[in-house]
């Protein structure tokens, strides 16, 4: 299942997950300044362009920001009925408001049809910036978002409740509760201790 997830759905998940347990019972954010949007861009050389060179500035950490604030208002929308993240409960736009930030943010860069066919594939279409269009990044990642939430792997999307967790994961097999196994290992021992606590 992993390889049939799409670039596009991996790189909102992937901006999704900067918001992450701290291990400490919080929530950490991997793009609290500069320098850590410019580690995340930087991980990310197959799907953002540029990413190697890239040196984010306050403006586009700003942009980058908002726009997931946005995501993660649009993937609690997605898994409903199903309750979101923990960090979104409090924290969420009004959806009309969140798709306003994603469609602003994916118009501020000009795009062209790409076609892609891999051998013994199908052909694929992908939108690509236009060449010296300005490359911007929140619109980059607005654009992939886009393309994830309108397609069918938005499905799959779901909010793990593991105790601490606030990650958003694609269910990627039938059985699958968690966005990992040590969340399904930590929500067990939850559960043994609340069952055991009661009886005793």
């Amino acid at each position: 299942m992993r390889d049939s997830i799409t670039g596009d759905a991996r790189l909102a998940l992937d901006l999704a997950l900067t918001v992450r347990h701290d291990g400490a019972g919080g929530v950490a954010d991997d793009l609290a300044g500069p320098a850590g949007l410019t580690a995340w861009v930087r991980a990310h050389p197959d799907t953002l362009p540029a990413a190697d060179s890239f040196v984010a500035d306050e403006d586009q950490l700003t942009a980058v920001r908002d726009l997931r604030t946005a995501l993660r208002t649009l993937f609690a929308h997605a898994v409903r009925p199903a309750r979101p993240s923990p960090a979104d409960a409090t924290r969420l736009l009004p959806v009309p408001e969140a798709l306003r930030r994603l469609n602003e943010a994916a118009a501020r860069t000009p795009t062209v049809p790409v076609l892609a066919w891999d051998e013994g594939g199908e052909p694929a279409v992908r939108r690509r910036p236009v060449p010296d269009g300005g490359g911007d990044l929140a619109a980059a990642l607005a654009q992939a978002a886009i393309g994830f939430l309108s397609g069918p792997g938005r499905q799959l999307l779901r909010a793990c409740h593991a105790p601490g967790c606030v990650r958003y994961f694609l269910k990627e097999h039938p059985r699958q509760e968690w966005c990992k196994p040590s969340c399904g290992n930590r929500a067990r021992v939850a559960r043994h201790h609340e069952r055991h606590g009661r009886s005793g």
